[in-house]
């Protein structure tokens, strides 16, 4: 039996992660839900999608509009084994109450606090811990992108610092900034390196600045060494990690812009880049200090951590039978 799949909130990660449970022989997408009839509530209609009212209250909205809904998220509630919820950071610790009421296990994303999931998540570093969980916590795409290549090399991290350089907002939001300014997280260190230590017991501290760009996040990282490594030897771990590629300058791989064109040339969708882009040049080792650069298309990278924790709640397949069956669904290259 296939696992039914409901999404509360179809959004920017919603609506990725619907598309993605579409593509697994072992899951169903069951609806999402919506608070009014935009764009995206009508194009997941014109998918087949059933889409529900996110609650009683958002109905009039739709009924205003004369758009059809399933019903309400309750009535979504109902009709799955698991809801990804995928609202804004703050309301899934809200809505969780409602999960269990329903008896119903929740995917939780990254905007919510650790506190809401008994494990915080990322397939490559701890599957085995979520496995038969009802609460999951898929962790932020930047700690999913530091997390997927430190955890790599775990085994020679004495001391972590990085720099996170943050887009401002995602393509499709007006809402945010700056637009001609950087902001600097005065707040050290930012919450990224205690985030981390929630997936994997490391030592790490970060910063964070907020630019002007809506591609990708870019982070500087460097790791104080507790055994000795040469730079070739982290190229060939990296190279060797799922959903981490690595792109080289020379290659015309000058920016974010051309990674994000990289991903349009594959042709995937809204342009994901599931993998974490590392620039092989920057790969470097100075002393006991090994340097690398790295860039997370935020919209996308954690999509198949969601696949993967739904199955780890489920014990469908173990941490490695998962992590392929995903990549090959999404096409992800490694």
């Amino acid at each position: 039996m296939k696992v039914k799949v409901g999404i509360n909130g179809y959004g920017t990660i919603g609506k990725r992660v619907a598309y993605a449970v579409t593509r697994q022989d072992d899951m169903k997408l069951i609806g999402v839900t919506k608070t009014k009839p935009d764009f995206e509530a009508y194009r997941a209609a014109e998918l087949g999608i059933p889409v529900y009212a996110a609650s009683e209250e958002f109905l009039p909205r739709f009924e205003k509009a004369g758009f059809e809904v399933a019903g309400t998220l309750g009535d979504l509630l109902n009709e799955v084994d698991v809801i990804v919820d995928a609202t804004p950071g703050g309301m899934g610790a809200k809505n969780k109450e409602l999960y269990e009421k329903a008896g119903v296990k929740a995917v939780f994303q990254g905007g919510e606090k650790a506190s809401v999931a008994e494990v915080s998540f990322v397939a490559q570093a701890n599957y085995e811990k979520a496995l038969g969980k009802d609460y999951v916590r898929v962790v932020s795409c930047n700690t999913t992108g530091l997390t997927r290549t430190l955890s790599a090399i775990q085994e020679y991290i004495d001391y972590v610092y990085a720099v996170m350089i943050r887009r401002a907002a995602d393509p499709n939001d007006t809402k945010r900034g700056p637009i001609n300014a950087i902001t600097p997280s005065v707040t050290v260190p930012s919450h990224h390196g205690p985030d981390v230590q929630t997936v994997i017991p490391i030592n790490i501290e970060t910063s964070a600045f907020v630019v002007p760009t809506t591609l990708m996040h870019v982070h500087s990282i460097m790791v104080e060494l507790r055994k000795p490594v040469e730079a070739k030897d982290v190229v060939d771990i990296f190279e060797n990690t799922t959903r981490v590629l690595l792109f080289e300058k020379e290659r015309g791989f000058d920016s974010t812009a051309q990674l994000i064109e990289f991903a349009r040339d594959l042709h995937r969708e809204w342009n994901n880049l599931y993998e974490i882009a590392v620039w092989k040049e920057s790969i470097s080792v100075r002393g006991n200090r090994l340097f690398y650069i790295q860039a997370v298309h935020q919209e996308s990278d954690v999509v198949p951590e969601n696949i993967d924790a739904i199955r780890a709640m489920f014990e469908l397949a173990d941490k490695w039978e998962s992590i392929k069956k995903t990549n090959e669904s999404l096409g992800i290259l490694k």
